[in-house]
């Protein structure tokens, strides 16, 4: 739901909520309302807008200080799309209907249990046929001078997000990060990355600044979930060691995304297994089950304040905290396609959406926090406190994640200094529930 002109409606309220970066996810003609399907990469679907209606967009973001990035799917298109035109509902001669199409090319193939070249689909879906990045053809219009990525980066926008950036080779994702560096020289290529970048055996993180932080998002959920401190305290050490200094201070750091369930409901509810590979697995698959499934009041209110306690602990990590849509407001959705509802405004939980902007507009003030790394100093089943090292200021961040009053230490170095912030309704020597503290002190 939605499109490009309620989102300019609505750049005041972004603006106001802290917000300084908006992704969007696919805005191209595309055979679903999800858009990971292309069927024209040039041109933007009609549910959504106009160009006219993008470049108005990246030039209002851009009065208010805002950037836009769009999100690139380049590993695959869609089977009724005007490249490959499996039903023929477009004009041109597709991939699927003959080799001698000009597109013919742009796919990838592979032999069939009896020997026949046939295409191949992305995880074996038929409606996804997969491109192929090594492919000159498929290069060029792509990124050569007039292809895509000229065409949506004359429009305003400001950076790419790729999607299943590991599943595109090396050679294509460096020709993306080329040509989008051309057109803008401080633009910005974030990729869909959900394991460690840096042990890949790749070299695509020279050609991308940084990536979606789904392995400390999962770990940080792991913590407040199942108590799993030390996935969460090897995981920050993991990265801080193994991460270059600007893919960390540059990480999306999210709250929920289009490809899990919402928050509200990872924390809220007890209908995922710790056993599974990652912390928002379900125990129940079933689309009817989730397409019904409501949290009751009272979990709300409990979870609620869980929230508070986890989005405070993640926003003062390194990188940029970003908010999937909705989050601010409390919306839920249990699982990968209920998770993304419409956003009615008439639902809004303000007591979060007044906590998300005290948060935010507070962060984006702390330039300081802006290139330092996060060193745990304690983790425990109830709080964990951490500190980062700014060129002018340190910070110590401790933050309950339970429903306890909790004793905490802190180091004598900043006992008496200024607190930045907190929710805490005791004394800095003690959190209250869900609390958290954050201490300031100048380094010199």
């Amino acid at each position: 739901g939605g499109d490009l002109k309620g989102i300019i409606e609505d750049l005041d309220y972004l603006k106001s909520l802290g917000i300084t970066i908006l992704y969007l996810s696919p805005i191209v003609y595309s055979q679903s309302n999800h858009r990971y399907d292309t069927a024209d990469y040039e041109q933007i679907d009609p549910y959504v807008g106009t160009h006219e209606d993008l470049r108005e967009l990246c030039d209002k973001a851009h009065e208010r200080g805002m950037h836009i990035i769009l999100d690139a799917v380049f590993n695959h298109t869609g089977n009724d799309s005007k490249y490959f035109n499996e039903f023929g509902n477009f004009d041109t001669l597709g991939a699927y209907q003959s080799k001698d199409s000009k597109y013919y090319q742009f796919y990838k193939k592979e032999l069939s249990s009896n020997g026949e070249t046939i295409f191949k689909y992305w995880w074996g879906f038929k409606n996804l046929p997969v491109c192929d990045g090594n492919n000159e053809q498929w290069q060029k219009y792509i990124y050569s001078e007039n292809g895509v990525i000229d065409k949506w980066m004359h429009l305003g926008i400001d950076g790419l997000r790729l999607d299943v950036a590991d599943e595109l080779t090396d050679e294509f994702i460096k020709g993306i990060y080329d040509r989008v560096l051309y057109n803008k020289k401080d633009a910005v290529i974030i990729g869909e990355v959900w394991q460690n970048p840096m042990r890949m055996g790749r070299n695509y993180m020279n050609y991308m600044h940084s990536v979606m932080n789904y392995y400390l998002v999962d770990a940080l959920m792991r913590y407040y979930k199942y108590n799993d401190k030390e996935k969460l305290y090897n995981i920050i050490r993991q990265i801080n060691d193994e991460y270059p200094d600007e893919t960390i201070y540059s990480l999306m750091n999210f709250t929920s995304t289009h490809d899990i369930s919402r928050i509200m409901n990872i924390l809220s509810t007890d209908e995922f297994d710790s056993n599974l590979t990652w912390a928002w697995d379900l125990k129940n698959e079933s689309r009817d089950y989730q397409r019904t499934y409501k949290i009751s009041d009272s979990d709300y209110k409990k979870g609620r304040e869980i929230y508070k306690s986890y989005l405070l602990s993640l926003g003062f990590l390194p990188g940029n905290l970003s908010i999937f849509y909705g989050d601010e407001a409390g919306i839920e959705g249990l699982g990968n396609l209920y998770n993304r509802k419409y956003f009615l405004k008439e639902k809004i939980d303000y007591n979060i959406l007044e906590y998300t902007k005290w948060l935010l507009n507070a962060l984006n003030k702390e330039v300081d926090l802006k290139q330092c790394k996060a060193n745990i100093i304690d983790i425990n089943d109830k709080y964990w406190m951490y500190e980062r090292n700014g060129e002018e200021y340190n910070y110590l961040i401790g933050v309950n994640k339970s429903q306890d009053y909790t004793s905490i230490s802190i180091p004598n170095d900043y006992k008496e200094q200024d607190i930045l912030l907190t929710t805490n309704k005791s004394n800095y020597k003690e959190l209250s529930p869900f609390g958290a503290i954050v201490l300031k002190k100048k380094k010199y």
